[in-house]
């Protein structure tokens, strides 16, 4: 079940409203695990966090505005692999409460008016399907249009949605021209990465970012380190993908605890929109 984005099958029960941290191993509270948004108290491993409670995190109190929030997939394939995609949708539909796997709108962020964007990966990992990608399309020319600036969070473990085929893929070619558009008009746009953010996603939208922002020890990548270290046949170095050794190789440009995400993105706004 979730917890507000958590996995509880990440976490071990101990006691009533207790639970063991699967990093650290140390027992924590809930409620406190709640409250530090998925960030545990004792060695702040990042637990993954559902859409509306980082919008609850980033956006002022009251400022968001939600668009397109009845977007909904199709199944043009009827696609089926051990579960029909139609009933994996209903189910992720009913656990998160959302229609899909990413939510857009307008807010502020310290007053300042932004287009936001964020994926679930309560919802089939967060995938990229084609409501996913129009959304992000969307969100881009909201922020084109007002000339506020994009600030999107991707926890795309699931990359491209395969169950939609080619209506997936083209996603990518779609999200990267939307975000081209903000570039040549000098619109500001904030990448903020999460674990995981994978495959389909990290190949478009989510590297295109004037800023790039890495939470902590994210796994972040086009093909999994297992799959590149079994093609290269060599063993890969400590770290090899994660936020850290990113942005010791130049791929991202910071990497930031989750509470102090907010400031540090009002303060890029601010040198970056003038």
């Amino acid at each position: 079940m979730l917890l507000e984005g958590v996995f509880l099958g990440e976490l071990t029960r101990v006691d009533a409203g207790m639970v063991e941290c699967s990093a650290c191993g140390k027992h924590i509270s809930l409620a406190l695990l709640e409250e530090r948004f998925n960030v545990c108290p004792a060695c702040d491993h990042h637990y993954e966090i559902s859409a509306r409670r980082r919008i609850e995190l980033l956006l002022d109190e009251g400022s968001f505005s939600e668009l397109a929030a009845d977007l909904v997939a199709t199944d043009p394939l009827k696609f089926v692999a051990r579960k029909a995609y139609a009933d994996r949708l209903k189910q992720s539909q009913k656990r998160t409460r959302l229609k899909d796997a990413c939510v857009i709108g307008t807010g502020r962020i310290d007053g300042r008016p932004v287009a936001f964007g964020v994926t679930d990966p309560g919802f089939m990992r967060g995938s990229m399907g084609s409501v996913v990608g129009e959304k992000i399309a969307t969100i881009a020319e909201v922020a084109l249009e007002e000339r506020i600036p994009l600030v999107f969070v991707s926890g795309s473990g699931g990359g491209a949605r395969m169950d939609e085929g080619m209506f997936s893929l083209m996603q990518m070619a779609k999200t990267s021209s939307a975000i081209a558009k903000l570039k040549e008009a000098a619109v500001p746009y904030v990448s903020v990465l999460t674990h995981p953010t994978m495959g389909g996603a990290m190949a478009s939208f989510a590297a295109l970012g004037d800023v790039i922002i890495a939470e902590p020890n994210a796994l972040l990548g086009f093909a999994g380190p297992n799959v590149i270290a079994q093609t290269i046949k060599t063993e890969l170095p400590d770290g090899f993908q994660r936020s850290e050794f990113l942005l010791k190789h130049g791929f991202v440009d910071m990497v930031l605890h989750r509470l102090a995400l907010k400031s540090a993105i009002s303060k890029i706004l601010s040198y970056l929109s003038g």
